[in-house]
């Protein structure tokens, strides 16, 4: 089976890109570099019912997450810079209020009133919870004031938490990959466009 591209996505401060909201979610949505991720949704645990708190990963780095864009068949990751520079700045800019109902819809009342990266799983406060987090994971803890919201969560009808915004992506091809879809030549003009690129 031939080995898929993984693309890996990154927050590129020139363009402003990153993480604007998180969503309630069940099923998958994705549309180009807008990143919707509910497939690669953590199930959140219901912290306390009385005060409708519940918690969840938002992140996992350098986990791969199989896409599909007509006949393309990727996968795409985060590292763990990027993870890390994408709950720092969901703080900075202020989006913690900023919530969806899968991806479409905005919803007032679902906030983000904790959030941290886990250093190490094992000590992590996720583990009493039973999310299995990994290193360099993103926790947050919401608060969901909002009845429609709140009635979803204890009706099974959102499972997962998952993050949307705006990446910028670089593919990352294995070699033998690379050779099968391009010709000699075409080879040759990338070494050489990378030696001018390093020089400038």
């Amino acid at each position: 089976m031939e080995e898929l591209d993984v693309i890996e996505l990154y927050i590129d401060d020139e363009d402003f890109n990153g993480i604007d909201a998180i969503s309630l979610v069940q099923f998958p949505a994705i549309e180009e570099n807008f990143v919707a991720l509910s497939q690669h949704k953590i199930e959140f645990k219901t912290i306390d019912v009385e005060k409708r708190v519940i918690i969840g990963l938002a992140l996992v780095p350098d986990k791969e997450i199989y896409r599909r864009k007509g006949d393309y068949e990727y996968k795409i990751k985060f590292s763990k810079d990027t993870v890390k520079k994408g709950a720092y700045l969901f703080l900075k800019n202020f989006k913690s209020n900023n919530a969806t109902i899968e991806h479409e819809t905005t919803i007032k009342g679902v906030y983000v009133v904790e959030s941290w990266l886990v250093d190490n799983p094992e000590m992590d406060k996720t583990k009493q919870y039973g999310l299995n987090a990994t290193e360099g994971a993103w926790a947050v803890v919401m608060k969901i004031d909002n009845d429609d919201a709140w009635e979803g969560v204890k009706n099974g009808d959102y499972l997962g938490l998952s993050i949307e915004g705006f990446f910028s992506d670089k593919l990352e091809m294995n070699k033998e990959v690379l050779e099968d879809k391009l010709t000699e030549q075409e080879v040759s003009w990338l070494e050489q466009i990378k030696e001018i690129l390093k020089d400038a």
